[in-house]
This record gives structure tokens, C-alpha cells and sequence, in this order.
């Protein structure tokens, strides 16, 4: 007849039971990715969090997952087989005080994906400051284009797949390695949960200053991921950032090395760059190989490194590099990197995720080679504790730099930022004053809203406006597509 669960659905006697597990903070970016990956392994899932927005509010509701509003001690089943709480999730919260007072089992998100998905698998883990989520994407696909169908979690939407999550069938499992927190009890960077038997290294610079002092915090937290590879592993590693090269001193595994210098030790090499609209052209030259000439619809010679670290971590399971880059040319990338949202009234609204000084330069020469000759404006808001933070203000007037005109918004933590004792916020008045007398055009906004009303009027046909954040920035982008839009039919 069959056995009723806690729920009252009957099932066949012959049917596995699964087991329920109940995520605090479902919403998170390697949350709901993780919560993807449960129920496609016919486990039960609910969870909690805040008030939720695309794309995760959708992606939980398309997976049948009840969300309940959180957060509320009587949220938590009586009875559940895990309780995995996000990081996002501090050590008061009502629903994890309530699962540790009665004992449920409960664990983080690296801790869960490691033992329920990465067990008996090949752990890819892509870590480094910039880059991460691109070269995760990438790295997957051309295992999934190579017929390897590799198991992956990306912290973002890439273009390729249906999901940011899969289990895959293959020997990798590729998962973007965060350097931030792992739980409220583990401030450790989550990369030292994923048992990485590849570990690729993006690139190490000073971020997350709400977790790291300095930048040899964050080196130290690198340079511990890297002594936990086996020596039978593989580490690849940026030889182009000096940073990166100061924490290989501890490596068992051996390390291969990629870049677009003239390191004379670099193993994967990338050479004859030519950018424009279309992409990137590049020649890879591998050590002791025939060099081979690839394609890469992506912009900036940021994302000729990540296609060289991809190759290279790729290659390390066995598919050499030159059949590898026969999946590069149809890459689609990841959502909120240089994404073009729309073009209106002939105006180009790109949406990106760029917030660290390093990024949000990169960005906006990317965007210069892609469309030469067009006017490039930089509207950009500090959202992140770091971003927001005063002693970034040189690193940020040289980023600017790369745009024709700037926008910037109020940081979004400033009131947090100028409490006694913090290190103060950015004084994004300055910022706009210094740019100012060296001829560029820049304005400040103390919202979204003001910093929309103040930038529509500037608009002119041909202009590509750049918009960079690491959060919603009160949806600027569809804010400004939806008033260019209207201007296009008024004006036609």
C-alpha cells in the first residue's frame, strides 16, 4: 500500500525515501543553486528569507520550493534531516537559535555541497578576487561541450545552461570557490570545504574588508587553499599577478601556470590578442606544444586570462587543450557581465557586476574595446562594505579613469561606514570633483532614482552606459531602458 510521509503523500514501497532538508537564507547566490541540486537529487527542500527578487525569486518558485518569510523560530520543521544555513545567517538568528536548541543536524552550504555532492567526484574549484563566476561558467562548458558532463555550481545566471547548478554524470564537478565566509561559526573562506583536487587561481588582491584586515589576511586565506590540494592534483594559477605567484610556496601539487606576459615559467600563454565587437582573437601557446589559434565572443583581455585558466583546468582531466577550445566560440558568458540589457533611443545599456576598484577598470576598458569610438559612461554604485570604503577613493579615481563620463551614487553602507571607529565612507562628492577638473563629465546622486533623472537628460545617440554594481542599484538599468524606450516612440 505504500508509506504516508510527514506531508501525507503516499509512496511506493519500492521508492527511495528522501530525506528533507530546510536552507535558512535559501536566497543566497550558492544557496539557491545548492537548493537546485537537492531537488534534482529527489530530496525535499523548504526554506527561509527575506523578501526575495529575480532571478532567485524565480528560480526557487520554478523548483516548487516554499520560501517562508523570515526569519521566525517557528519556521523550522519539527522534524527535519538537515538544516543548512546560509552565511548570511548570524549566530542570533531565531531559526538557527531554535534548530541548535533541539539538536537538529546542522551545517553549511560549502559543508553540504561538499559531503552530499562532491564526495567520490573531482572537485574543480575556481577561486581568486576577480573572475571567479566567468571562469567557473566557462570551465564547465567546455567540459559539457567536450561530452564530459561535468557537475558545476556558478554564484551567478550563465548563459549556457538552464540552471546555475547540475550534478552532471561526469568524474568534475566544477564550483565557484568564495573566499568569504563560510558560517556564522566558520569565518574561513568556503573553498577550504570543497576538497579541491584542482583548485585555479584567478587572481588575489585586498577585498572583503569586513573579514580581512589586510591584504596578507587574504593571501594567508589563499595560500591555504592551496596547500590543501593533493599531490596527485593540479593547481592553476594566474602568472601574471605577482600576488598570486606569493602564495604558490606552498604547494604538494603541481602547479601550472597561465597569462598574457612573457613569464618564461608560464605553461599556457596567450598571444596576438586582437579585440573589437565581435570578440577576442587569440593565439594560445602552450609549453612543448603547437600553438593554436581560438575564438572568444567575450570582451576584455580580462576574459582572454579566465579562457586561458579554463583551458588549463579543463586539460587537467584528460581532454587536451586545442579540443577544449572548440567549445569557446559559442561560450555565452554570464549574466550581469557586460551584458548588453537593451538598446533604446540609441542608447546602449550594459548591466555588470563589477564593484572592486580592479574590476570596475577592467570593465570599462572591455567596454571601450567593444564599442570603439562610442561615448563610454561609468555609473557606478559603491554597494559592498569594501566598495564603499574612503581609503579606496585613489583606486577608484584611477578605475573611473577608463570611462569618458561618470556617474557614481552615494555608497550604499555610508552611514554604516562613517560610525566612530569605521573607517569612513567614500567621499563620492571629491571623487566627482577630481574627475571633473581633468575634463571628464561626472555628477553625483544622493539615490538611483536622482542619479536616473540626472543621467537621462546627458544621453545622446551612441552612447553606451555602463551600469556597475554588485547589488540591484534600485534597478537602475530597467529604469533607464524603460524612459529610453519612451523617448524612442515620442520621438518617432
Amino acid at each position: 500500500p505504500g508509506a504516508v510521509d510527514d506531508a501525507g503523500n503516499r509512496e511506493a514501497n519500492c521508492a527511495p525515501m528522501s530525506r528533507s532538508f530546510y536552507l535558512i537564507a535559501i536566497g543566497g547566490t550558492a544557496m539557491t543553486p545548492l537548493a537546485a541540486l537537492l531537488v534534482e537529487k529527489g530530496e525535499r527542500v523548504l526554506g527561509s528569507d527575506l523578501p526575495l527578487y529575480p532571478p532567485m525569486s524565480d528560480r526557487l518558485e520554478a523548483l516548487g520550493i516554499e520560501v517562508l518569510p523570515g526569519f521566525d523560530a517557528r519556521n523550522v520543521p519539527p522534524r527535519v534531516d538537515r538544516v543548512v544555513v546560509g552565511n548570511l545567517a548570524g549566530k542570533d538568528n531565531p531559526e538557527l537559535v531554535a534548530a541548535l536548541s533541539r539538536g537538529l543536524p546542522v551545517a553549511s552550504m560549502p559543508e553540504t555541497l561538499r559531503t552530499e555532492f562532491l564526495a567520490g567526484r573531482h572537485p574543480v574549484v575556481v577561486a581568486g578576487t576577480h573572475g571567479k563566476t566567468t571562469t567557473t561558467a566557462l570551465t564547465a562548458w567546455l567540459l559539457a561541450a567536450a561530452g564530459r558532463s561535468p557537475g558545476y555550481l556558478v554564484a551567478g545566471e550563465p548563459r549556457n545552461f538552464p540552471s546555475p547548478s547540475a550534478i552532471g554524470t561526469g568524474e568534475a564537478f566544477v564550483v565557484e570557490g568564495d573566499e568569504y565566509s563560510t558560517s556564522w561559526e566558520d569565518k574561513g573562506p568556503k573553498f577550504l570545504h570543497y576538497a579541491p583536487r584542482t583548485f585555479l587561481l584567478t587572481s588575489v588582491e585586498f577585498d572583503h574588508a569586513d573579514l580581512y584586515a589586510d591584504l596578507d589576511a587574504v593571501k594567508e586565506a589563499f595560500r591555504a587553499g592551496v596547500a590543501i590540494v593533493p599531490p596527485d592534483g593540479r593547481i592553476v594559477a594566474c602568472g601574471d599577478d605577482p600576488n598570486v605567484r606569493d602564495v604558490l610556496g606552498e604547494a604538494r601539487a603541481r602547479v601550472v601556470l597561465y597569462g598574457l606576459g612573457d613569464g618564461p615559467d608560464l605553461d599556457l600563454r596567450a598571444a596576438g590578442i586582437e579585440e573589437g565587437p565581435e570578440g577576442t582573437r587569440f593565439v594560445v601557446q602552450p609549453r612543448g606544444r603547437a600553438p593554436f589559434e581560438v575564438r572568444s565572443p567575450l570582451a576584455g583581455r580580462h576574459n582572454v586570462a579566465n579562457a586561458l585558466a579554463a583551458l588549463a583546468a579543463a586539460e587537467g582531466l584528460g581532454v587536451p587543450a586545442e579540443r577544449l577550445a572548440a567549445g569557446l566560440p559559442s561560450f555565452l558568458g554570464v549574466k550581469r557581465r557586460l551584458e548588453v540589457r537593451a538598446t533604446a533611443a540609441g542608447v546602449t545599456i550594459v548591466d555588470d557586476f563589477a564593484h572592486h576598484p580592479t574590476a570596475v577598470a577592467t570593465t570599462l576598458a572591455g567596454a571601450r574595446r567593444r564599442w570603439p569610438g562610442q561615448r563610454v559612461w561609468g555609473v557606478f554604485e559603491p554597494r559592498s562594505l569594501t566598495a564603499g570604503r574612503a581609503d579606496f577613493f585613489e583606486p577608484y579615481l584611477a578605475a573611473l579613469r577608463e570611462a569618458d563620463a561618470v556617474a557614481i551614487a552615494a555608497p550604499y553602507h555610508a552611514a554604516r561606514l562613517s560610525r566612530p571607529g569605521a573607517p569612513g565612507a567614500l567621499d563620492v562628492g571629491t571623487l566627482v570633483a577630481r574627475l571633473a577638473a581633468e575634463g571628464k563629465e561626472a555628477f553625483t546622486a544622493p539615490d538611483p532614482d536622482a542619479l536616473a533623472g540626472a543621467l537621462l537628460p546627458r544621453l545622446s545617440e551612441g552612447d553606451v552606459v555602463v551600469v556597475m554594481s554588485s547589488g540591484a542599484f534600485g534597478g537602475l538599468c530597467g529604469k533607464l531602458v524603460q524612459a529610453l524606450a519612451t523617448r524612442e516612440v515620442a520621438a518617432g
